[in-house]
Formats: structure tokens, sequence, C-alpha cells
């Protein structure tokens, strides 16, 4: 399929890597949707990028919202009438830093898997049945190293003594399995679905006070999203990446 007949949707994409991955797709052609909880928001980045001549709209998403969800996917189906790319992107990361693994409550594993993992997989399914209509289906689930079950038991990994987010860490784990499972169940369909690592990047998620930590630009983590969005028919699925690398489990 022609990249410029595209059809893409980003889900947390008012700003950071999401908004910066709407911009990388319709540089490359494709028609995209700036997907956010805040139709507002959503509007007013899309306007921003239209003035600058790219294909993209506006579209309101939360994933946490049944009702959102299902709206979001027949206002996709009337615009369109099919989806090609899913960026799974929406993320939060609320835990208590300083409580370690086991003082962390309960709400916070709660609210940090109905956006992370329970979110992704029901925007996942209502998007399924237009995502069989693409010649070439797309999903990409972002994921982050954090999520490594290796990388965390490797001494030698950077990871290994990063404990503080437990909730993040395991939801993102979860939806690596969700990504194994998933193509496993569409390997015969031209649909394919990965996850990906951004990179340790310069977002307000990684904010501490006003000081601005990550080794790398919001351009620079949006790419590997970018990348598995737009993979041709011999590309891979069910794999976790990060910019070419292969990553561990």
């Amino acid at each position: 399929m022609n990249v410029s007949s595209k059809i893409a949707l980003v889900t947390g994409a008012t700003r950071g890597i999401g908004r910066e991955t709407v911009r990388q797709l319709a540089e490359a052609g494709v028609h995209t949707l700036l997907a956010g909880r805040n139709r507002d928001k959503a509007v007013e980045a899309v306007l921003d990028l239209q003035a600058q001549g790219l294909p993209v709209e506006a579209i309101a998403l939360d994933v946490t919202d049944s009702a959102s969800i299902a709206a979001a996917v027949k206002e996709v189906e009337q615009r369109h009438g099919r989806l090609d790319i899913l960026v799974n992107n929406a993320g939060i990361l609320v835990d208590d830093g300083t409580k370690g693994v086991s003082g962390q409550s309960l709400d916070t594993w709660r609210t940090t898997f109905d956006t992370n993992l329970f979110g992704l997989i029901e925007t996942t399914q209502a998007f399924l049945p237009l995502l069989r209509k693409s010649s070439a289906g797309r999903i990409v689930n972002v994921s982050s190293l954090l999520g490594s079950l290796s990388e965390h038991q490797n001494p030698e990994s950077f990871i290994y003594e990063f404990k503080g987010v437990p909730a993040y860490n395991v939801s993102k784990s979860a939806v690596n399995a969700w990504t194994i499972h998933l193509a496993h169940e569409l390997k015969d369909t031209g649909i394919k679905v990965n996850t990906i690592h951004p990179g340790y990047v310069q977002t307000d998620m990684n904010k501490s006070g006003d000081q601005q930590n990550g080794e790398l630009s919001v351009p620079e983590g949006a790419r590997t999203s970018v990348q598995l969005a737009l993979i041709d028919n011999d590309g891979p699925t069910g794999g976790y990446y990060y910019f070419d690398q292969v990553l561990p489990w």
C-alpha cells in the first residue's frame, strides 16, 4: 500500500512522543489521526501541525472510557472506512518512587493498569475490525525497556536497580506479553504487531521537578514507533524493538 494512502491513529498524542509520532507519520505522507482525551487539546495540536501543511486530524479518545473508544471507532469508520496503523502510545506513570515495590497502593496498580494495559487492550480490540479491512495493518504498542524481565534480572543492566516504579514496569511487561499473544493470533493475516522501547526520552514523564531528565530528544524517541508503523510486508511481527535492536523479553 502506498504510504500516502494510509490511515493511522496515535493514542495519547496531544504532547510528547505521541504528538511527535503523529508529526513524523504525517511527514512521511500518512493521513494521521491525533487522538487525545481532551478534544480541545487535540484540536489545538492538530491546528499547529496543519499549519505546517501536514495531513492530520483530531479525534477524541480516552483509552480508559469504553464509550469514548466506541465513539472513536465509529468516527474513524465513518470518515475512512478502515484503519491501517494503530500506535498505542497512551500511558501513565503514577508510582510513588519512595514506597518501593510492596508499598505502592492498590489504587496505584489499578490506575496504572487501567491505562497502560486494559486501555491498550480494549482500544486494540475495538479497532481490530477496521485494521482487518486494511491490506497491511500495523499495530505498534509503546512499551519500555523497564518492561523487560530479562534486563531487570541482569546485574549488568542499567535498569537492574530501577525498581522504584513497579506498577509502571509490570504494566509494560504485561503489554509485551499481550503483544506476543496478539501477534501469534494474527500471524496468518496481513496485520503485524510489535512493541517498542522509545528510549530514555526528554518528556514530562521523565522530569524531576524543574529538572529535565533523558538521553534522547522527543523526535528521537518517536523514531522506533514510526519505523515499526511503516514496515513493509517482509517486516517483523511479535517483536520488541529499540531502533533496529531486538530487545530481550
